[in-house]
């Protein structure tokens, strides 16, 4: 299991979790906080691994609040980190959809109008580009030819480090399928990236943006 940390580098436990929650429940609100501090940036690289990108901020930002609001669901002894996760992801689809639709609005508005200035093409990745590194650059293009769910597996485990139990949880998929998926994932990025240690080279990478990658 792993915990949030704090600053001053102490951890958050499933047990400090639950204690944290309590006091929220019992009438407690600013207690949320800690759990804001212990898990804002692993919550950003979710949401920049889903494809956010510049709206990762406001995402998180909003996957707290709905979390917050959702406490009251929240299962008595689970990890809340792999369920504040799976509200990211979420999150960060509606957000990339309704990205999408408003381009597609203004794309149309432009037509109309007659303007002459190229749009962005839905399909362009701001972090991708970003990437340098021939190393990094490689393993996107790898990670793009990946299934949907081979590549949401691939991310939780390796980018965003959450064990097989955790990633069941984010993902909502029972533990075996999780277990398969990556070992078919793993398997197909050998043969992309040839003389490359999958696992490794997803741990090289610290976001992954661009497009509906959590879908």
């Amino acid at each position: 299991m792993r915990e949030g940390t704090l600053e001053g580098g102490r951890t958050l436990t499933v047990v400090d979790e639950a204690a944290v929650i309590a006091r929220v429940r019992s009438g407690e609100p600013e207690a949320y906080a800690v759990l804001v501090r212990a898990y804002t940036q692993v919550a950003l690289r979710a949401a920049v691994a889903c494809g956010a990108g510049a709206d990762a901020e406001d995402v998180v930002q909003s996957a707290f609040f709905k979390a917050y609001r959702s406490l009251g669901r929240f299962r008595d002894g689970s990890a809340f980190r792999p369920w504040l996760l799976r509200i990211v992801a979420n999150e960060t689809r509606n957000t990339v959809r309704s990205a999408v639709r408003m381009r597609a609005l203004a794309g149309r508005e432009a037509m109309l109008l007659g303007a002459g200035e190229p749009l962005i093409p839905d399909s362009a990745d701001p972090a991708a580009a970003a990437v340098a590194e021939e190393r990094r650059g490689r393993l996107l293009a790898a990670l793009d030819e990946l299934g949907e769910e081979q590549r949401q597996v691939v991310v939780h485990r390796y980018l965003l480090e959450l064990d097989e139990t955790e990633t069941a949880q984010a993902l909502g998929w029972p533990r075996g399928t999780v277990k398969s998926r990556l070992n078919r994932a793993l398997k197909k990025l050998e043969r992309l990236l040839p003389g490359e240690a999958p696992g490794a080279a997803v741990d090289a990478v610290d976001g992954v943006g661009g497009g509906e990658k959590c879908g």
